[in-house]
Order: structure tokens, then sequence, then C-alpha cells
């Protein structure tokens, strides 16, 4: 009687420890999905990998946003910039407002490139 009392208790032993395996993967699998942005925002379709710079730490609030790949979708690189832009501004001064130097809203003709990325130049309206 003690021999299966020990060999169902090790059968639980196993299985609670596969459970707690399973259950320490699936947090894993979380952590590297938030830290691989998983949750992408797409535009017009397409993902874009964007950034934003400040051109001087004492004028945080004048920024330039890049745009890499915007021949996959110029609507959508345009869309990708406005939304970093107004991303970094509401993180940085808590408003959307942005007064553009060289933004999205301009003709085709007009927009600037950098290095075969899409730029963009404002600054944040507090």
């Amino acid at each position: 009687m003690i021999n299966k009392t020990a060999n169902i208790t090790g059968r639980v032993r196993i299985g609670v420890a596969l459970l707690c395996g399973a259950a320490v993967l699936t947090g894993c699998a979380n952590v590297r999905d938030k830290l691989s942005n998983s949750e992408k925002v797409t535009f017009d379709g397409h993902y874009f990998i964007s950034s934003v710079d400040r051109l001087d730490r004492k004028e945080r609030e004048h920024i330039k946003v890049y745009v890499r790949n915007p021949q996959q979708s110029l609507k959508g690189a345009r869309e990708a910039g406005r939304y970093e832009a107004v991303k970094y501004c509401i993180k940085e001064y808590g408003t959307s407002r942005i007064v553009w130097i060289s933004g999205p809203d301009v003709e085709d003709g007009a927009l600037v490139y950098d290095k075969g990325r899409l730029m963009f130049e404002g600054k944040c309206n507090p």
C-alpha cells in the first residue's frame, strides 16, 4: 500500500512540476513578446520603424522624426511619423499639439528624405 501511495505522490509531484514549468514558460513568452514589441502598430497595412530625435538637450520640444522604408506606403509612412511625434510630445509635455516645420501634411514633392528615411521636423507645443 505504501508503494502505491509513493508512486501516486511521485506522479502528482511530476504533474505539478510540469504545470509550474509551463506557467513559467508562458510568462517568459509574454515578457519576450513585450520586449520584442509584438503589439506593433501598422499604418496602411505596413509596419514602419520610426524614431524621434531631439535636436538639442535644452530644447527638448524641437524634434526630428525619421521613418524607415517609406516606399512601402507613403501614406502609411506619413502617419507612422505623425504617430511617433505625437507619442513623444504626449510623453514629454502631456499634449499632442505639434507645430510642424516640415510635417506629414505637405505635398509629396515637399517631403524631406535623409538617407532614404522620411524625415519630419517640428516642435511640441505645450
